[in-house]
């Protein structure tokens, strides 16, 4: 299902459906100026995925050996079909192709897992979820070659040159897509207005919410009158940026409340007592997938805090990280 959302450049949105995700779909964005089209983000590597995506780029007659794509950032929901398209050319920002090209190739999940069972994360619970987490069972099957990106790069489609805004956190790389003469940016998940985009723990990735508050700083200076989510819809882009900032401000202190009645948890145990919207469902009756991006924000949180010098973190007799 497609459905033209601005003139000039002409821009659509295929509706890509998540199932049986919180996320609920992947806003897929075609940009058209007469001959040339530009694809933004593709969905999991899953059929509903493919079938979803494929008959909107066929509703919109798009030939793809003709069509550009553009990956906003490295998530499985975003570049799981990545592979699948073979388009003219794919752009991606070189900080998370390298992190993509590890996930395919190299250790990053076995560096991932082996942090988060320092962290309690009950390793059985590990394991299995590498058959069922998303960003693992749907992600593309292979590597795919991409144009590596850099901070304010130009795309050029037709008449409009388009700018890359590195704006690292939610992923180590993650971009956002500016076209200055419209005041219009896509924001992949980066700016998401009525979810709040996950912040987590990256191998190599210094103080991830420390960046991702800084970015959203960032793209506050830029001049936005049309914002464009990956997810969802789209809302007041400056205001939304103010709640998010205080959101996390919230947690924040959140957690720095819980380390200090909770001194020397880990952070699964942390992240068991932190608010989380799961539609009433307790710590303990989680699933088992979402438990593993609550602990993944609640370490980014207490990275945070350590930068800051409020608590500090050690290992234990058993070598599990505890925090104070």
């Amino acid at each position: 299902m497609t459905e033209k959302i601005y003139t000039n450049p002409d821009i659509y949105t295929i509706n890509v459906p998540l199932p049986d995700n919180p996320l609920k779909n992947l806003n897929c964005y075609v940009v058209r100026d007469g001959e040339e089209t530009m694809i933004i983000d593709t969905g999991f590597n899953q059929k509903p995925c493919y079938d979803a995506l494929m008959e909107g780029l066929a509703e919109l007659q798009v030939d793809l050996s003709k069509a550009i794509l553009f990956l906003t950032h490295l998530h499985s929901d975003h570049v799981g079909l990545a592979g699948a398209l073979s388009p003219k050319a794919t752009y991606m920002g070189r900080v998370d192709y390298t992190y993509f090209i590890d996930t395919i190739q190299g250790t990053s999940w076995d560096v991932l897992d082996h942090r988060f069972a320092k962290e309690g994360f009950p390793k059985e619970a590990i394991a299995a979820l590498h058959a069922t987490n998303p960003a693992i069972a749907f992600a593309p099957n292979e590597t795919f070659s991409a144009i590596p990106l850099e901070d304010g790069d130009p795309i050029q489609l037709g008449r409009w040159t388009f700018r890359t805004v590195f704006t690292p956190g939610h992923t180590p790389g993650h971009m956002c897509l500016y076209l200055p003469e419209k005041a219009l940016m896509f924001l992949g998940d980066h700016v998401l207005f009525d979810i709040t985009p996950n912040i987590t723990f990256w191998n190599g990735m210094e103080n991830a919410l420390g960046q991702y508050l800084n970015s959203l700083q960032k793209i506050r200076t830029f001049s936005v009158k049309t914002a464009l989510p990956a997810h969802r819809k789209t809302g007041d882009f400056y205001a939304r940026i103010d709640a998010i900032c205080q959101h996390h401000q919230l947690r924040l202190a959140e957690a720095l409340r819980i380390v200090q009645t909770h001194p020397k948890s880990n952070a699964y145990d942390i992240a068991g007592h932190m608010q989380w919207s799961m539609r009433g469902r307790d710590w303990d009756h989680f699933p088992m997938h979402q438990k593993w991006f609550a602990v993944g924000e609640a370490i980014a949180h207490l990275e945070y805090l350590m930068a800051q010098g409020k608590i500090r973190r050690f290992e234990n007799e058993s070598g599990m990280s505890c925090y104070i």
